[in-house]
């Protein structure tokens, strides 16, 4: 579950709220003192106490209950319309919306000009692209624009002008939307004519101040610079050492034939300086010390020295601080998120604590300690979560004997928000046919299970056998008599297999399973398109098609069949413990981690927009387009069109740009990847300035040495957790629990509860909700 959007981020974060600042290593405790609890609390935007409406104390448990679950800050207006209309904010229809609102302002960037609606974006072949005309854009822009103004004019209301002007994210929001406005008016005045449009670069920001856990990742981030800082700058006066030393060794000589690794890699500072940076990463190693490698083995000393101190040294080096020291901030972050929790859940049950509803009065001023049960199940009725997680609240709230729940006990029931589901099976159906039964009882052992992986694999190869066997001809020679038959019998196992199992389990059993829907679906698709193959070609009865046409959509269907054949193979993972627990833990990254991703994404967009506002038709196609396709086709180095070998034009790197966003993308990416980036910019040094290493070094650094780091770290971190709490489990347990594997619970071990004297310190300072001894 991923923490939403926090309406602010002001008092709970400061003073003793602040629970990530520091940790004094003292021991917690969660006795409940009576003391504690003697408080009285009002409403100020109505001026009633809230306790005279019973249907408002539902209303404002239910919305602290979900802040909690959500890790959002509760303080917000606490009246009964604001109650409402924060509830309708966070709903599911109008946070979709929002968000595809931002993908549609992210995504203007592909069509707006230089647009990247083209089948191609190699500049020697690309037409000339559908070009919007002026107003479309703009007037999707303007309309999300408002989507924006409303939503920041929302969040304003809820938590109050105080709250909002000490709010940094939302004042930028402001002066984001500003500043867009602004340049979308000189945008129309201008005819939609300008080069430049401003607004571009700063769109990501919509997405950043919409994830709260992208802020925390963010400031993570910052935090962290100071440390990186000083790892590069070691880094690199590394390479300045050796930069100097290997302009020393390999000085040009009188000799002609000993200066080429001077001439190609140490000519001059510059190159020497890249040259290095590029090797550091790997990328032209052995090409760099060939030249110098063929005149004198002693050489490679130079080079080997320079690889394992920069490559594996301080560049790993570089990966643990970077790892370590925003693994701390995130913890700290995750300390707010966890007291957020616990503040919420607290709020809402002093809310509840009012005096003559469903309450327990143990002192004579109205000291209030227990809800009522009953009431309690009302607000778990009204509460947006995932149903076993109300179910198992409501089951262990009923069994409380007199009838109330204290705070304590009211804490601990939402511990079952962070427990993993174990997801339980029906029973299966009951027979009274002995056949049945005897079916039944061989197609649920795990054998059968075993048996079918076999199949699978013996599929697999035959498919494989088949492709080696026919991999030199084509699809007019090829004959698919044999592949057909055999693709028949198996699929025909594949149906009997599934009917039987249904059968044994019953639908609904059956369907329980994971494996078995996939399975099932697969089967299902691989008989339709073999049912159709043998009607459209009369497979496998006719040995040759004698239409030309159909051979190729007979080709193209086995393929698909093929294809589907060795995608089902995958029905192996749940089997395998190690494999399962890897698979689910990709698959959690992809749920729970998006805001990494997201962190990556911004800054993709920013460094693409930056790329075609620098380098947009910088490099521009041969006169001769023809002569030099055939001339790197033949990999030709001498005659009427020379290349060097290895450089951009050799390569035919032509469609890596920065011509439109797309392409410009798709370059980043191949940079991010290193291998071959030194093509790159050796052709945008060639073509435009040397200064232009700046740009991709920068890029490097931030997408490749940092960002790709911290997230195979993560990747670490999150199957560590998960592997730990698998480790005791069987093959079938991993496969029924579905993991709770959120940021806030792959640290949850390493932060600290906070104590009741907090919570209440944190309640007393809500701007909107007065709370009194």
């Amino acid at each position: 579950m991923e923490e939403e959007e926090p309406l602010l981020t002001g008092s709970i974060n400061q003073g003793p709220g602040d629970y990530g600042s520091q940790d004094n290593g003292e021991h917690y405790h969660h006795d409940e003192s009576p003391e504690s609890r003697r408080l009285s609390h009002s409403v100020t935007d109505d001026s009633y106490p809230v306790y005279e409406d019973a249907d408002l104390c539902i209303q404002q448990a239910v919305v602290f209950i979900e802040d909690a679950i959500q890790y959002r800050s509760i303080n917000h207006r606490v009246d009964s319309g604001s109650l409402r209309l924060y509830r309708w904010y966070y709903s599911k229809i109008c946070q979709w919306g929002l968000g595809f609102t931002i993908a549609v302002v992210l995504g203007l960037a592909f069509i707006e000009t230089p647009s990247s609606l083209t089948y191609t974006s190699d500049i020697r072949f690309k037409p000339k692209p559908w070009e919007p005309p002026c107003g479309l854009t703009e007037g999707i822009e303007m309309v999300c624009l408002c989507i924006f103004i409303l939503d920041v004019t929302v969040k304003g209301y809820l938590i109050g002008w105080e709250e909002f002007r000490t709010n940094k994210w939302l004042i930028g929001y402001v002066v984001v939307i500003a500043a867009t406005v602004i340049d979308w008016m000189l945008s129309i005045s201008m005819m939609c004519s300008e080069s430049l449009r401003v607004r571009r670069l700063i769109r990501p920001f919509f997405l950043l101040q919409n994830s709260s856990l992208m802020k925390k990742t963010l400031k993570c981030i910052k935090r962290t610079l100071p440390e990186i800082a000083s790892v590069i700058l070691l880094l690199a006066l590394h390479i300045c050492l050796f930069t100097m030393i290997g302009m020393l060794i390999f000085a040009k000589s009188d000799d002609p034939k000993k200066n080429g690794e001077w001439e190609t890699y140490f000519k001059n500072l510059p190159k020497a300086l890249s040259s290095l940076l590029v090797l550091l990463t790997t990328a032209n190693n052995p090409d760099v010390m060939i030249p110098a490698y063929s005149l004198n083995r002693g050489y490679s000393i130079f080079f080997i020295l320079f690889s394992v101190f920069g490559t594996y040294l301080l560049m790993n080096l570089m990966t643990a601080i970077i790892y370590n020291q925003f693994r701390g901030y995130l913890l700290m972050s995750v300390q707010t998120s966890i007291i957020r929790r616990r503040l919420g859940i607290r709020a809402a049950f002093e809310v509840l604590c009012c005096p003559g509803r469903g309450h327990i009065s143990t002192q004579s001023e109205g000291h209030v300690e227990r809800v009522a049960v009953n009431m309690f199940l009302q607000v778990m009725d009204r509460v947006h979560m995932k149903s076993y997680c109300r179910q198992a609240i409501i089951k262990a709230a009923q069994q409380f004997p007199d009838g109330f729940i204290n705070g304590e006990a009211f804490q601990r029931l939402f511990n079952e928000l962070d427990k993993d589901f174990m997801k339980e099976h029906p029973p299966k159906p009951e027979y009274s046919s002995p056949v049945l039964r005897y079916i039944q009882k061989i197609y649920s052992h795990f054998y059968i299970t075993v048996l079918g992986n076999v199949v699978a694999l013996a599929n697999v190869i035959c498919i494989c056998t088949v492709l080696v066997l026919n991999s030199e001809k084509s699809v007019s020679e090829k004959n698919n008599f044999c592949m057909e038959i055999l693709n028949c019998i198996f699929i025909m196992y594949y149906l009997i297999e599934m009917l039987l199992k249904i059968v044994a389990f019953g639908w609904r059993g059956y369907l329980s399973y994971r494996n078995n829907i996939f399975d099932g679906f697969l089967t299902v698709l691989l008989l339709a398109i073999q049912i159709a193959i043998i009607i459209t070609n009369r497979i496998p009865f006719e040995d040759v098609d004698p239409v030309p046409q159909r051979v190729m959509v007979l080709w193209e269907m086995v393929r698909l069949v093929n294809m589907l054949i060795v995608f089902r193979f995958l029905r192996i993972i749940p089997e395998i413990k190690l494999m399962a627990v890897v698979a689910s833990t990709l698959v959690d990254l992809v749920k729970n981690l998006r805001a990494f991703a997201g962190i990556l994404l911004v800054v993709y967009y920013v460094f693409a927009v930056l790329g075609t506002w620098l380098f947009q038709g910088a490099i521009t196609p041969p006169s001769n387009t023809s002569l030099i396709f055939n001339a790197r086709i033949e990999n030709q180095t001498d005659g009427p069109f020379s290349m060097d070998c290895g450089t951009f034009e050799q390569l035919g790197y032509w469609p890596n740009n920065f011509d439109d966003f797309a392409s410009s993308l798709v370059l980043l990416y191949n940079i991010m990847v290193v291998n071959n980036w030194h093509v790159f910019t050796d052709a945008y040094t060639r073509y435009t300035t040397e200064w232009s290493l700046v740009y991709f070094v920068a890029w490097w650094l931030t997408s490749s040495v940092m960002w790709v780091n911290l997230f195979v770290a993560l990747i670490l971190e999150n199957f560590t957790y998960k592997w730990d709490r698998s480790n005791a489990l069987s093959v079938e347990d991993v496969e029924r629990i579905a993991y709770q594997s959120t940021v806030q619970l792959i640290f949850r071990e390493h932060v600290r509860e906070p104590t009741e004297e907090e919570l209440l310190a944190q309640l007393q300072q809500h701007p909107h909700l007065h709370l009194s001894w």
